[in-house]
């Protein structure tokens, strides 16, 4: 098993795209670790400095307690599985799987036997003398996993392995792979963009954004205690409701949450209270995940200064439970801008050199930095709405209709607090 620590780890491609700016993290041997986060965020140019198969522009790789910048990928002991699982097409199921034991120079008789064993596991036994062509897309994946697998390598890097299969194979093999991988003990790094698999599958995750690490932890810690509100927003399904909000300190009262139209009321002896009295006067932004908004019943009692109300703009139907837009007229925030790093501009093209004024045409031509493997990042689409509505969960008996005004009571306590720039304004435990 193999620990791996990045320590101020940059990436800067040719034109001046940077994919990856000073990331400090620690990944713990014999944890399965996901760097989760939206395409073009610098996931797969991490997974891929790792492994050696990109150059670090600044900072250190340490694997097992050593530098390893300048370590060929062949001497990392590194086993890589990427989106596709690219087997070779001659070559059986046992084939591929024995292919770096035979390069290794390992015992044919103990290989094979190594072999049978591990596809017994990953469920090929069946299939273990077919070609790829003959094989479902879950099936060759899973080749793919027992090929790296059968090396033992001491760190196991998986590049999005699931996303290019249908939704209920992706459910099934993420079970798989997670079991698997815990049953080896081998220190494992998994890139996705799917918060589904990444919260399902992680010992402990990272999330980036623009090349920049967010936030580290546990899922748990990650979705109960954001330290941003872009791991808010995309830890977030249905989406999170972001407010803006002026906070104002009243005598006697509490700490006012102004929302425009409508008002929310944190009283004095709340644990946030004193973060919050240093902000009157100043904007916030309040996040409130639709499962702590609570329809009223109609003459049902309601805390004061803990009710938000509406009028239903549209419902959708989920199977197990509903969910309800309904029109608050509440300003709200845009997290696809609240807090976003903006890249450094690379030099002008009059006044660089040929290869920069290559790279910089290349990348006004094609959107991306030439040499890059990640496109420039786009619109981040994390999880949340842009209409002034509030998104709340109903069961699937009594539902308002379409019109309606409803109030909704507000689980005060599990409210999200950040400033404008997107930075929690509470502490963050970890």
């Amino acid at each position: 098993m193999t620990d791996v620590v990045l320590d101020g780890v940059d990436k800067v491609y040719p034109g001046g795209h940077v994919a990856v700016r000073d990331v400090r993290l620690r990944i713990n041997a014999g944890e399965l670790f996901v760097l989760l986060g939206p395409s073009g965020c610098g996931k797969s140019t991490i997974l891929r400095m790792i492994a050696g198969l990109e150059e670090i522009t600044a900072g250190e790789l340490w694997l097992n307690g050593a530098v390893a910048n300048d370590l060929a990928p062949r001497d990392r002991n590194v086993a890589m599985v990427f989106q596709e699982g690219a087997l070779y097409p001659h070559r059986t199921v046992k084939g591929n799987m024995m292919f770096p034991l035979e390069v290794s120079g390992d015992d044919r008789a103990e290989a094979s036997s190594k072999v049978v064993e591990l596809a017994r596991a990953l469920g090929l036994n069946t299939m273990i003398d077919r070609l790829p062509r003959t094989l479902s897309g879950g099936q060759r994946q899973r080749a793919a996993i027992g090929r790296a697998l059968v090396r033992e390598p001491s760190l196991f890097l998986m590049d999005e392995p699931l996303s290019s299969l249908d939704a209920g194979l992706r459910t099934e093999l993420r079970v798989e792979i997670a079991a698997l991988v815990r049953s080896t003990g081998t220190t494992t790094v998994y890139v996705t963009h799917d918060q589904v698999e990444a919260m399902t599958m992680a010992d402990r995750m990272a999330v980036l954004r623009d090349g920049v690490l967010e936030d580290v932890g546990t899922p748990e810690q990650l979705y109960q205690d954001p330290g941003t509100v872009f791991v808010a927003a995309f830890l977030s399904s249905p989406p999170i409701n972001l407010l803006l909000a002026t906070v104002w300190a009243v005598e006697g009262e509490g700490l006012l949450l102004d929302l425009g139209p409508q008002r929310l009321m944190l009283p004095w002896d709340d644990p946030r209270a004193a973060a919050l009295i240093s902000l009157h006067g100043l904007q916030v932004i309040v996040g409130i995940r639709p499962d702590i908004l609570m329809p009223i019943a109609e003459g049902e009692p309601a805390a004061a200064g803990a009710v938000l109300t509406g009028q239903v703009r549209a419902l959708e139907f989920h199977g197990h439970e509903w969910l309800a837009y309904a029109e608050a007229g509440i300003p709200t925030a845009d997290v696809n801008e609240v807090g976003r790093v903006v890249p450094p501009e690379p030099p002008a093209p009059e006044r660089a050199g040929l290869g920069a004024r290559l790279g910089a045409l290349v990348t006004t031509a094609l959107g991306r930095s030439a040499g890059a493997d990640e496109p420039v990042p786009a619109e981040h689409h994390a999880g949340h709405h842009r209409r002034s509505d509030l998104i709340f969960r109903i069961g699937s008996g009594d539902r308002p209709d379409r019109g309606d005004r409803v109030a909704l009571t507000v689980d005060l306590d599990r409210l999200l607090l950040f400033d404008t720039a997107g930075r929690r304004v509470t502490p963050v435990r970890r």
